[in-house]
């Protein structure tokens, strides 16, 4: 089944947000980056998503993926904050893809948290070939919290992207733990009732560190993580690190001090470092 480009619109945002925008991404925002509204399809269903690129673009230049956080509706972007953070990336640039996955914000199927829903990652990809100055020959990706848990099952199934970055990313589900809160609400909210059997192979099938060496070798990657997250806990990633330490030579792990799951006091670091990771293997 062809997946296709179904709808494309460009935001336009009043001067107040975009006021906005310039104040907490940056002025260069507003001046360089357009983003756009997408509809795709995606194994039959209609997915929505993002793209973001510098104005009067000419000429190619690379991509990179962009995987949102959260589950369901919570995390799902809305336009102003697509336009920070996507345009953000498009001002250094990129040529910015984000899908919103499937079950969200109007879209057809179901969320299912790194399963059927890693596939709109890669259609996506597909979809990037519709646009003219889209490098589709270099892709780098990167996720924020669960958006990190799909960076690194993408990274399971190819060795296409050039660069990958994850900040606060979840790796472990603790799968062989007493179940939590968090994955009734999961299975709940994906499957519905599953057998024991079932709840686990569902679990480790998403957890990174139970899969650690199936990670892509070749791709560098940067793991950000802060001291005082309190949502995913640093000591996930710390463990993954010295996993993939066995057998990645291009990895890096920036852990941050007194720095929360969203790393706000953080900002300016963390953009650095992450303009400096995608310019040094993309450009």
């Amino acid at each position: 089944m062809k997946n296709e480009l179904i709808e494309q619109k460009q935001i336009v945002l009043d001067e107040r947000k975009m006021k906005l925008i310039s104040s907490g991404w940056g002025k260069e925002v507003t001046e360089l980056a357009e983003v756009h509204n997408l509809t795709y399809s995606s194994d039959g269903l209609k997915v929505k998503g993002f793209v973001a690129f510098p104005k009067g673009i000419s000429t190619k230049i690379p991509c990179i993926m962009w995987n949102r956080g959260g589950l369901g509706e919570l995390g799902v972007l809305d336009d102003f904050n697509a336009f920070g953070i996507l345009g953000l990336l498009a001002s250094w640039g990129y040529f910015v893809f984000a899908s919103q996955y499937r079950g969200n914000a109007g879209g057809d199927g179901k969320d299912t948290f790194g399963g059927e829903d890693v596939n709109d990652i890669f259609n996506l990809m597909e979809i990037a070939n519709n646009f003219e100055f889209a490098d589709t020959n270099n892709w780098g990706i990167e996720g924020w919290s669960r958006g990190g848990m799909m960076t690194y099952l993408s990274l399971m199934r190819t060795e296409v992207f050039k660069a990958a970055v994850t900040i606060g990313g979840v790796s472990n589900l603790r799968c062989d733990e007493p179940k939590s809160k968090f994955m009734e609400k999961l299975i709940e909210r994906t499957y519905g009732k599953l057998s024991p059997e079932e709840e686990l192979k569902m679990c480790k099938s998403r957890s990174i560190i139970a899969n650690s060496e199936l990670i892509s070798q070749n791709t560098p990657l940067m793991i950000i993580h802060g001291l005082a997250d309190d949502r995913v806990p640093v000591e996930d990633s710390i463990l993954l690190s010295q996993k993939l330490a066995k057998f990645k030579t291009n990895l890096k792990v920036v852990l941050l001090e007194e720095g929360t799951h969203f790393l706000k006091a953080h900002k300016s670091e963390v953009n650095s470092l992450r303009k400096e990771w995608f310019n040094r293997y993309l450009k």
